[in-house]
């Protein structure tokens, strides 16, 4: 007990030496899985309101530990977690494939505004391939791409899972996240590491049939290479045509190629790999600006024999090719360590201060989010002491948009501050609100004078009785998160 209580101790003076001024833009995101009741729901068939008040606590916690966004499973295999016309309701909501929940709301539209209510982006996390959990057992309705088209599913490993190999089937994909991103006030489409499903021992993937009609004779991993990428360029192009500022983020298994096998590849003994095994070339798609960033789930520790996080998160962040890299985080971990490097916050918190000093403009995201629930060891004290003590604002993602909106126009009534901003083209703004000491310099990169990043056009300080002569500033943020100038300065 006094050994554990020594390492949270030392934790807490790690995290406020070492990360000091923390960075104005950092991305902090947490991952929430649908499937199978991971993290939301926490099991099928609950009450409407039990479910809005289990994602409000959820999405509280998170922001307490200093997320700026989160990334929710909305369509965990061909179903929904939303009303949609094109695939059944899922059954991870409601115990029933197809049945609505009840009392009737949409989970994705309460989710989002649950979301943009605490200033955090909503990245709509979508499995693109999978078709089956369990390719035994199919609850779909007659209308369901399984039945309609039996012909694009390959039962593999006991799931069933769409061929990315029929162009028909990309397109259907595609025009099921296509709807997502029209309806919904989402930020991001976010995709997983599962493109072709991992290799099972003993087992083929079942695509002869594809591969007959669509191959033309070319090496069969370099044909599932390609279908991989064809669907990646074609929704990228997609979804920027109906909204073009969404931003795509792909999360792939953490090692791309080992160097044995490719040059480029990282100084890694990994058993399976994105490009070999999954059939992602992710390092294409990055380099033709098909992606907006990468996040690659680097789940081992530092020196870990295989798959060294120290040597894993330098490889990415060099292979970025003007894209953004944020880091998977395996919080989960730490939910069931018993000994070595998992059992205290410290190894989490050396991934976060490596990626922190090494790589500037980038960031993390928690797997997964109902974690922060189950572990014992004090990560979320050493979060709010420590990393992630003051507000960051989202990494701008200037191929989108450079252009930042106009300064907002302050003025004071009594303790309470009040704001207006010319915005002509109606965009959802946000606004970063700064209190400085009396003599001192407005530096709008001191994240520690950032007292409230909101929506809402007015705030009122607290504790403005105690702040004598206190300078107040406000910026305005666009949907990428362009920065505006500070407004006019304000004394209370």
């Amino acid at each position: 007990m006094l050994r554990s209580f020594f390492v949270f101790l030392l934790s807490i003076v790690v995290c406020n030496t070492t990360f000091g001024q923390s960075p104005k833009r950092e991305f902090r995101g947490a991952w929430i899985a649908t499937v199978a009741n991971i993290d939301w729901p926490s099991k099928p068939g609950l009450a409407a309101v039990e479910q809005q008040q289990q994602f409000i606590r959820q999405i509280e916690q998170l922001k307490s530990v200093g997320c700026n966004a989160v990334i929710v499973q909305v369509r965990p295999a061909c179903d929904a977690m939303y009303a949609s016309k094109k695939e059944p309701w899922s059954h991870y909501l409601t115990g029933r494939q197809g049945e609505p929940p009840f009392p009737l709301y949409d989970p994705l539209e309460f989710m989002i505004a649950e979301t943009h209510k605490r200033s955090m982006e909503f990245h709509a996390w979508f499995n693109p391939f999978r078709a089956l959990m369990d390719s035994k057992k199919n609850p779909n309705p007659a209308g369901h791409v399984t039945r309609s088209h039996p012909d694009w599913i390959i039962n593999y490993g006991g799931k069933g899972y769409i061929d990315p190999g029929v162009p028909e089937a990309r397109e259907y994909v595609i025009g099921v996240i296509e709807d997502v991103v029209k309806r919904y006030d989402i930020d991001a489409v976010h995709l997983d590491d599962y493109f072709y499903p991992y290799r099972v021992p003993g087992q083929q993937f079942g695509d002869t049939r594809s591969y007959a009609k669509y191959g033309k004779g070319t090496d069969r991993e370099d044909w599932r290479r390609d279908n991989v990428s064809r669907f990646i360029s074609l929704l990228n192009t997609t979804i920027k045509a109906e909204k073009s500022y969404m931003k795509l983020g792909i999360s792939p298994f953490g090692v791309w190629r080992n160097k044995s096998k490719d040059p480029e590849g990282s100084d890694t003994r990994g058993g399976q790999t994105t490009y070999d095994d999954l059939y992602a070339d992710v390092l294409m798609w990055l380099q033709k600006g098909w992606v907006d960033y990468m996040m690659p789930q680097l789940y081992w520790e530092h020196k870990h024999k295989a798959a060294p996080f120290d040597v894993l998160q330098p490889w990415w962040y060099d292979h970025c090719y003007k894209r953004h890299v944020y880091y998977g985080l395996g919080l989960y971990r730490m939910t069931t360590a018993k000994s070595g490097p998992w059992t205290s916050p410290a190894e989490l918190l050396h991934q976060l201060r490596d990626i922190r000093q090494r790589c500037p403009n980038s960031g993390y995201s928690f797997y997964s989010a109902s974690c922060f629930d189950r572990i014992k060891a004090p990560i979320k004290d050493s979060l709010q002491k420590g990393h992630a003590r003051y507000p960051a604002l989202v990494p701008a993602m200037t191929w989108l948009d450079s252009i930042a909106p106009a300064a907002p126009v302050l003025k004071a009534n009594g303790t309470k501050l009040e704001w207006h901003t010319s915005n002509p083209d109606k965009e959802p703004l946000q606004y970063v609100v700064y209190r400085f000491g009396a003599n001192e310099t407005v530096d709008l990169e001191r994240t520690d004078r950032i007292l409230s990043i909101q929506r809402e056009t007015t705030f009122k300080d607290a504790d403005a009785k105690q702040q004598k002569g206190a300078v107040y500033v406000v910026t305005a943020l666009d949907r990428v998160q362009n920065e505006s100038d500070a407004s006019n300065a304000v004394k209370m």
